[in-house]
């Protein structure tokens, strides 16, 4: 019986990812690291190891005995304030798990990046695994910048050492069962009425459940040292809120603002509205990157790990039913 390893199992799409896995591997056992309780607590065929990805003695303790590793741990942030913690989780930990896997000699690694490393630009158009890193559009954002440096540092571990690792490369998370709201966060803004103004840019988005099939996909059939960008439809921002208010019932803004306008707004909003006994949660860098067209390509996906994705109007609905029933209100 296999041993697969999973970090950032209590993540988002690490929480899908091992529910999957539990109904189809059933030939395998489970091993997750995480860093405090988990869901899966005394479950057979899953182990749960306490640790950091950030020591290289606890992901060695992890990685021993294990055949696959799925590398999903990392930190979601927009604030500036938190690159050490964003590079030190995503660029350390990943070297941790390479240097972990080289010397137990695991047979294969999966590595979670984002689709923002390469598929983002100023225009409209969709971006594939070979259209290079974006530094001038993403380099101020500590998250998209750590995640580069990730990603180049797993693929080295294969040119170097001949390690077997494949990066997958999803887009915006939706769907069910964000609980910590580390991706569905801009959702819940729109249905919280904070989203005041259409964004001049677009998105790619992708249901989580579908995002953790491509990357057991990637597992079983992606070819070390590639990237698979794991994504759903292109839409630009004013189709996306008006999809989301069709299914949500909460009314659209019609106002576009420039980007100079738009920061202004917002921060007096910032300053206004806890005068009202309310928070305005938009922050700058979030205004900044919708002025952006996240698209990208899928297709290489679609061919060599047999990648599908649902109605993205089902993965709206389901994700606002979610936000909803988290925060107890019911469904409309």
């Amino acid at each position: 019986m296999k041993t697969a390893l999973i970090t950032g199992a209590t993540g988002f799409l690490g929480q899908h990812l091992v529910s999957q896995m539990m109904e189809a591997e059933k030939d395998a056992r489970l091993r997750v690291l995480c860093r405090g309780h988990s869901r899966w607590e005394g479950l057979e065929r899953l182990e749960v190891l306490r640790g950091d990805v950030t020591s290289p003695e606890d992901v060695d303790r992890a990685v021993a005995g294990v055949d696959e590793i799925y590398h999903l741990a990392g930190a979601v942030s927009r604030n500036p304030n938190h690159k050490w913690l964003l590079y030190q989780t995503h660029i350390e930990g990943t070297r941790n798990i390479c240097e972990a896997a080289r010397k137990h000699s695991v047979n294969k690694v999966v590595a979670v990046s984002s689709s923002g490393t390469i598929a983002v630009g100023r225009e409209p158009v969709a971006h594939k695994e070979d259209s290079g890193y974006k530094y001038d559009l993403v380099g101020n954002w500590p998250y998209y910048l750590s995640k580069i440096f990730a990603e180049k540092l797993t693929l080295a571990y294969y040119r170097k050492y001949q390690l077997p690792v494949v990066v997958v490369n999803p887009s915006l998370l939706l769907g069910p069962g964000d609980d910590r709201g580390s991706s569905s966060g801009d959702v819940d803004l729109f249905l919280k009425g904070q989203i005041m103004a259409v964004p001049s840019g677009g998105l790619n988005f992708i249901d989580v459940r579908d995002a953790a099939r491509g990357t057991i996909a990637a597992m079983r059939s992606g070819r070390p040292g590639e990237r698979y960008l794991l994504g759903g439809p292109n839409w630009t921002f004013q189709h996306f809120i008006r999809r989301l208010s069709v299914v949500s019932g909460v009314g659209a803004p019609r106002l576009r603002l420039p980007l100079g306008l738009s920061l202004i707004s917002a921060n007096l909003l910032r300053e206004v509205m806890p005068w009202l006994g309310k928070e305005f949660a938009l922050d700058d860098a979030s205004i900044r990157m919708s002025t952006l067209f996240w698209y990208c390509d899928s297709s290489k996906a679609h061919a060599e790990l047999g990648f599908e994705t649902r109605d993205p109007d089902q993965t709206l609905r389901d994700t606002v039913a979610s936000l909803r029933q988290r925060k107890g209100l019911a469904p409309r």
